[in-house]
């Protein structure tokens, strides 16, 4: 069975390769008849499970949450739409790779490899020249959803142990008494209600900073095999006993509104596309798969139990928890029982661990060319140095934002969105040896369409929810830290 440590490594294998530059790819073109007697491969159950562990993070949890802000009809019959969608997009990434590939004798390619050689290929000469920005477009948007990815877990981080630390408290009541302090309604629940005392959520950032910080300074992630099947684990646990606690205690969806209003589906699309966030997996499991062949069967089953397992939590969180549903469904565990405490410290371990996994990415991109113009004495400094920086600014990000939801729906929407649903569909088109067909074309343009539309919708929304928190005359939630999803309005 392949570790863990494996599946983290080919998680990170496209970026690793841009990051020698393009002075590896005509070792690549020497190296590709070696490919063939590369050791074993991993097999079609390993496949599924990296598909799993590549798909099944905090974008999970927030889904409920996703499916509020569709209804509980238009939500769920949604989230499957777009799971179908992203699903091809990845087929389409697959295909075009391979097409590439072998019409040009290349080794397999990485996603910023095969977006720039689409382009380099492609009839109008406009896109060839192009090709070098291309590459390192598709680079930038990586680099940033991993470092949002970073940012999420920061506050997924902070508001569990926030929870585990302060113990039980009554969130609608305390977050009335703060809302309202100078009221008339304070007096009606102060007398009943314990006393709003906690630390705010950022100081709580502030104290996993250097934790943090030093798990990122672990270069090599072989290093890491153990805590990682640990953590995963560890994630396998808190889901079911989520599952768990849930069935007990599912609503009536007839009280439920069926389809939300037009302004909050654009924080559906974010939320959602977010969790969809396999896309920089796909390539390097299918190089990595020793009957590459078999991998779109892998990828529809893997996917398709992804699908199924998030419509289900989604479904059954939002009617479980109705309008109280918060950014992450651990968030509305109540902290009566040693199961639910268990589940917000099981799965931010899970998630502590996977913050080094996803952090790599964007350290192996940024920081070796910085080092390189760096003395040599002084390469190793400046490596901890940077990778310091960077999580820093993660965390910066976070506390500048310490609202899960938002978190969750703006780097779907800026960055996912493009990943998951922009660049494929146009590569397809950019890889047609000749004109495309006219179906092709309708359906590949109105794919990226809607991606586009996505991103800038869900960004505009999400942004002005940051900006103007209360511009709708909506009460935003809070306790001077954990952010709550809005559910009623001031009187």
């Amino acid at each position: 069975m392949v570790s863990a440590e494996q599946l983290d490594m080919e998680v990170m294998t496209p970026l690793m390769e841009e990051a020698g530059g393009e002075e590896e790819e005509e070792e690549d073109v020497d190296i590709d008849e070696d490919s063939e007697h590369l050791p074993q491969g991993i097999t079609f159950t390993q496949t599924l499970l990296h598909l799993l562990k590549g798909n099944i993070g905090t974008g999970l949890l927030g889904l409920p949450l996703a499916v509020k802000n569709a209804g509980i009809v238009l939500g769920p019959v949604s989230l499957v739409l777009m799971g179908v969608v992203c699903v091809h997009c990845m087929h389409i990434l697959v295909n075009c790779s391979h097409q590439l590939s072998e019409r040009l004798k290349r080794s397999p390619l990485g996603y910023s490899d095969t977006v720039a050689v689409a382009m380099e290929t492609s009839s109008s000469q406009c896109l060839r020249k192009g090709a070098h920005f291309g590459r390192h477009l598709v680079n930038f948007f990586l680099v940033l959803t991993q470092l949002g990815f970073c940012s999420v877990y920061f506050v997924f981080l902070a508001e569990n142990i926030k929870q585990v630390m302060e113990g039980t408290r009554p969130n609608a009541s305390v977050e009335t008494v703060l809302l309202y302090p100078n009221s008339s309604e304070e007096g009606a629940v102060s007398s009943d209600m314990p006393s709003a005392t906690g630390l705010d959520l950022r100081l709580y950032m502030v104290f996993l900073l250097p934790f943090i910080i030093v798990l990122t300074f672990i270069r090599d992630l072989r290093n890491m095999a153990v805590l990682s099947a640990i953590a995963n684990l560890c994630m396998a646990i808190s889901l079911i006993l989520i599952f768990t606690y849930i069935l007990n205690d599912v609503g009536d969806p007839r009280r439920l509104p069926y389809a939300s209003t037009w302004r909050k589906f654009p924080f559906f699309f974010g939320t959602a596309i977010f969790a969809f966030e396999g896309i920089g997996v796909v390539l390097p499991l299918e190089n990595q798969m020793r009957e590459p062949k078999r991998f779109p069967q892998a990828l529809n089953i893997g996917m398709g139990v992804i699908i199924v397992l998030y419509v289900t939590l989604a479904t059954l969180g939002y009617l479980c928890f109705r309008d109280d549903i918060k950014g992450s469904i651990t968030l509305n565990l109540p902290h009566d029982s040693w199961s639910n405490q268990l589940v917000k410290v099981l799965y931010s371990f899970g998630v502590f661990v996977s913050f080094a996994v996803q952090f790599f990415v964007p350290a192996e991109i940024l920081v070796p060319p910085v080092c390189e113009r760096i003395r040599k004495s002084w390469r190793r400094a400046a490596d901890l140095s940077l990778r310091a920086v960077l999580v820093c600014l993660t965390c910066v990000t976070a506390a500048l934002i310490p609202r899960l939801d938002l978190v969750i729906s703006l780097v779907g929407a800026v960055s996912s969105s493009a990943l998951a649903l922009v660049f494929p569909p146009l590569v397809e088109l950019m890889a047609f040896p000749s004109q495309p067909p006219p179906l092709l074309l309708l359906k590949d343009l109105s794919i990226a369409t809607l991606g586009f539309i996505g991103f800038l919708t869900g960004t505009y929304v999400t942004m002005e929810e940051i900006i103007y928190p209360d511009d709708q005359g909506q009460t935003r939630l809070r306790d001077h830290g954990n952010w709550a999803t809005p559910t009623t309005s001031p009187p």
